[in-house]
């Protein structure tokens, strides 16, 4: 039987998971990676063509980003787009650069804008619910001390969005806030898609944000999606009333116009004692536990821009993947 996994030296607990793998067969790259590099605006792009131990490191843009194993060595599997392999996640383990060594990732400001565009295979939508960002919640229901910017997560069914897509973006980095200065019980501010995160099977992922609007795609497609309010929780007023034009702030865009939270140790070292938020792939601090929400499955390609990307350019970055040729 072909070896799947690359085992390098570390300890028989990682192979465990061939037992997930060992039905897959390395085909080598199939995306084309010139298309991602050639994006204008391109902060990262992994390739996760890395073995066990070995820090993931970026391609493209102007800064190199090295992501840090957090919980022991992380399995390579043979199948990816485009190095011809993978990351494989067991919900156990994630991927970390801390928040000092973030550079460009720390994308921030009222102005500032971003997209991010992963392709991935997913196990239990149940447990995984996060796919990568600056994103530290703090320690559960009504704890303001998070340093929340941007994220890319799935399966938030507390405002409407269960087992969908739901890229979130924060100005407060804590909970959200009203325009009356009331405050949520949790970050409200996230688009939701109409479709389900596809399991078992790859798929692309990817949300824009351009300072007022957040918009989700799976597979490369937008779909637009209006409230419900009754059956997706968002009666509130700030949903319904504190949108363009004092109208409903929608679901799919979803408006948010007050730019992503910058941490700042001077406003910030007394409310928010932890400091700012790591960028972590697979896994973020929520109700306080790293692993809680953790993904499992296979990571196979993660870009970041600093640019909210076009619909045009977001398919053409799904065409680019190719993920019909990946089993």
């Amino acid at each position: 039987m072909r070896k799947y996994l690359s085992m390098h030296h570390y300890p028989i607990s990682v192979s465990l998971v061939i037992l997930f793998l060992s039905t897959a067969c390395s085909k080598g790259p199939v995306g084309d990676l010139s298309i991602f590099l050639s994006t204008p605006d391109l902060v990262a792009f992994w390739t996760f063509g890395e073995e066990p131990g070995e820090q993931r490191v970026s391609v493209g843009g102007s800064q190199t980003h090295s992501l840090s194993e957090v919980g022991g060595p992380i399995a390579r599997a043979d199948v990816g787009p485009f190095s011809g392999y993978s990351a494989y996640l067991d919900g156990r383990q994630y991927l970390s650069i801390p928040y000092q060594e973030t550079g460009d990732l720390n994308i921030c400001g009222p102005n500032a804008q971003v997209s991010m565009f992963a392709v991935v295979k997913i196990h239990d939508l149940e447990q995984s619910r996060t796919i990568a960002g600056m994103w530290s919640e703090g320690k559960g229901k009504d704890d303001d001390t998070g340093t929340r910017q941007y994220a890319m997560l799935m399966n938030m069914p507390t405002y409407g969005g269960p087992r969908q897509l739901v890229p979130h973006i924060s100005a407060e980095g804590g909970v959200t806030m009203r325009a009356d200065s009331t405050k949520f019980p949790w970050c409200a501010d996230y688009a939701a898609t109409k479709q389900e995160v596809p399991e078992e099977r790859w798929c692309t992922l990817a949300f824009t944000y351009d300072g007022k609007y957040i918009k989700a795609y799976i597979d490369g497609v937008f779909e637009e999606r209006m409230p419900d309010p009754a059956s997706d929780k968002r009666e509130d007023p700030y949903f319904m009333q504190e949108g363009p034009g004092g109208g409903n702030r929608g679901m799919n865009p979803y408006y948010h116009g007050r730019g992503i939270f910058c941490y700042d140790e001077t406003l910030h070292g007394q409310t928010k004692p932890d400091g700012g938020s790591a960028f972590t792939v697979g896994a973020r601090y929520a109700v306080g536990s790293m692993l809680k929400e953790a993904t499992i499955g296979y990571f196979g390609g993660l870009a970041v821009f600093d640019r909210a990307l076009t619909d045009e350019e977001i398919l053409k970055l799904h065409e680019a993947s190719h993920i019909e040729q990946l089993k």
